[in-house]
């Protein structure tokens, strides 16, 4: 059966949302039931925005939003329930209507929100420059989504959260297989050997724990610094392990033949040269 609102006004049964999400309503929003005895008084309650009715899906994507915000501004724990309803407008039996499952279920939809953003922010197809220009682009990309979410991804990736479990974690799994298939799609390899697959999995860890201690250290090293850094990062573990790899080794050389003496590959080949090696 589904919600009953005041006055004994039903509603028809809700159709099953996607996978892993809890069902939800239909139309525009339910109407507000009674608070809990346990809230405060209206008049103790801070004063939010004036309640309006939207569509169900914009609804389910505007609390989405207003949680993603305040996860990414404070640790999950530490944000509950009747933040997201006060900064939404809306009441905390309204938030359950559409997440039956409450804060976890919440921080989920939220969490792959945030996932689907961040994994179109590693395409690099249209982008122009050459191979190492290309992903010097996409670690901008990437670095501003966690400067957007700072709290929330630190959280996310340290692990450790009150709310974190096997599916929060497989959500984090899915960006970083997603990273490393547009990685090497970007190398132009279709089928990767054990080497070159590791190679790039090694890479990305460097990533994360390089966003990870940038914001633990207040952000002290500017966002083109580091990223040029972590650019010249893959040059390096590219051609150490190239030479140990035959596919690496053709790879690399494919790449630094389209690059040019300004180009991020071309300046750190110059460095090098100039300190002798």
């Amino acid at each position: 059966m589904g919600p009953q609102g005041p006055a004994g006004r039903g509603r028809a049964a809700d159709p099953p949302g996607p996978p892993g999400d809890y069902p939800g309503t239909h139309g525009s929003d339910p109407l507000p039931v009674e608070a809990p005895v346990d809230e405060p008084a209206a008049a103790e309650r801070p004063r939010r925005a004036s309640y309006r009715r939207l569509p169900v899906q914009q609804r389910r994507e505007q609390l989405i939003a207003v949680a993603l915000e305040l996860f990414a501004a404070r640790p999950p724990e530490e944000v509950s329930l009747d933040d997201v309803a006060e900064a939404a407008g809306a009441s905390r039996p309204l938030v359950y209507r559409y997440f039956v499952g409450g804060k976890q279920q919440l921080y989920e939809a939220a969490l792959r929100s945030a996932a689907a953003e961040l994994t179109t922010r590693f395409t690099v197809a249209a982008l122009p420059g050459t191979p190492t220009e290309q992903l010097g682009a996409v670690l901008r990309r990437y670095f501003d989504f966690v400067g957007e979410h700072a709290a929330g991804y630190g959280a996310l990736l340290r692990g450790g959260s009150v709310v974190e479990t096997a599916r929060t974690s497989a959500i984090v799994d899915d960006v970083r297989r997603a990273a490393l298939r547009r990685t090497l799609r970007h190398l132009g390899v279709r089928t990767a050997g054990p080497r070159l697959t590791l190679l790039v999995r090694s890479w990305i860890s460097v990533v994360e724990a390089s966003a990870i201690s940038w914001l633990d250290e207040g952000r002290q090293i500017p966002v083109e610094s580091l990223c040029a850094w972590l650019v010249d990062q893959f040059v390096v573990m590219a051609a150490a392990t190239a030479v140990h790899d035959a596919q690496t080794a053709e790879v690399l050389h494919r790449w630094l033949e389209l690059e040019t003496e300004d180009s991020p590959a071309g300046l750190l080949l110059g460095r090098l040269r100039d300190l002798g090696l």
